[in-house]
């Protein structure tokens, strides 16, 4: 297992490969797609971001309401792929990593190699699981977007898996190529 804390370097990146189990610890940012696409809105008018894209992290993640005495709902990762169509905007801009579950398009794939990026997969369906591992959050842009509001988390051991790495390897082609050998 390997531990990971924000900001997540160009140095730190290169030394991940696709099926790494890591866990996570820093600070890291949510947003799905209704966030996201206020995101290239604003770059397309060219007004500034809500936060610096340098070296982070954002978990594609819509929680609950968060139940009394704790920080966050439960919250599960979304499917990547409604952010492919935003995603290659932004990781350019140095977003270093996202956080999500399921395949990502040939675009995003190649914009994490250009880039050094990194696509970690989290556990579908344990939403609850992953609320333990956050220690702090905050709504910092897009309120009106309710559980699509972009919100600043510190998180501690967060528990991922390298799906694509800044080489380009994805794991879920790995494990196809796998499982098809063995047959």
């Amino acid at each position: 297992m390997i531990q990971l804390h924000t900001p997540l370097t160009v140095d730190k990146i290169k030394q991940l490969h696709a099926g790494d189990e890591v866990l996570l610890s820093g600070v890291i940012y949510t947003g799905r797609d209704a966030a996201h696409k206020r995101l290239v809105a604003l770059l397309d008018e060219n007004k500034p971001l809500p936060f610096d894209l340098k070296d982070q992290t954002i978990f594609y993640v819509g929680p609950t309401p968060s139940k009394p005495g704790k920080v966050f709902g439960s919250g599960g990762p979304t499917t990547s792929g409604r952010m492919d169509a935003y995603s290659p905007r932004l990781i350019p801009l140095g977003l270093r990593s996202m956080i999500g579950k399921g395949y990502r398009s040939d675009t995003v794939k190649q914009s994490i190699k250009e880039n050094h990026g990194v696509y970690f997969g989290a556990i579908g369906g344990a939403g609850a699981m992953m609320n333990a591992c956050i220690e702090e959050c905050e709504i910092i842009a897009f309120e009106d977007l309710g559980p699509e509001a972009i919100r600043r988390l510190k998180v501690k051991d967060m528990p991922l898996v390298v799906v694509i790495d800044s080489d380009g390897q994805d794991l879920y082609e790995i494990g196809r190529k796998q499982y098809l050998n063995q047959k």
